[in-house]
């Protein structure tokens, strides 16, 4: 009995940091799919409400993603959410030890991706400036990257399969 104990102790070992891999997969896959589905709804709803719509951080300064996203019709054009505004969508925090950064053309903060009426990432106090680049999320060793053309089409790919599918700054 003391040697069946001993075996299962000694698997239950070898499977626990196997497990942990596949939450730490998990975690990083639904969040980027959930920040993924943000920007195509920023993007459907500036295309048919014919105005700039942001997704952007939640935290007030507008640097931190891993306090969520919301999803916002940016009236004021300041990037970030205000009286004027009319918040579309907020996600609360993803999982925790969640790392993720943005590498925009707009690269200090507030981070925002803004969408105008054409469908395009543009700048919020100006349609006509692009705004693209990567955001990029991390938990142990499972990362994903959406990555954000200047015409506004994101699509989200996995760096451990895919050749230029790089983080943002690197």
């Amino acid at each position: 009995m003391l040697v069946g104990v001993a075996l299962a102790a000694i698997l239950l070992g070898l499977a626990v940091p196997d497990f942990r891999a596949t939450l730490e997969r998990h975690a990083v896959r639904a969040a980027a799919a959930d920040l993924l589905a943000a920007l195509h709804l920023a993007r459907s709803q500036a295309i048919g409400r014919g105005e700039i719509v942001a997704v952007a951080p939640l935290d007030a300064a507008g640097a931190d993603w891993r306090q969520g996203w919301l999803v916002f019709a940016d009236r004021d054009g300041d990037g970030r959410p205000g009286a004027a505004d009319e918040v579309l969508f907020r996600r609360a925090a993803p999982a925790a030890g969640m790392r993720i950064w943005s590498g925009l053309t707009l690269a200090a903060p507030p981070f925002y991706v803004a969408y105008n009426s054409a469908g395009r990432t543009c700048r919020t106090d100006n349609a006509l400036a692009a705004n693209w680049g990567t955001l990029s999320l991390q938990s142990g060793s499972a990362r994903r990257n959406i990555k954000i053309n200047m015409l506004g089409r994101a699509r989200l790919c996995d760096p451990a399969t895919e050749s230029g599918c790089t983080a943002a700054g690197e």
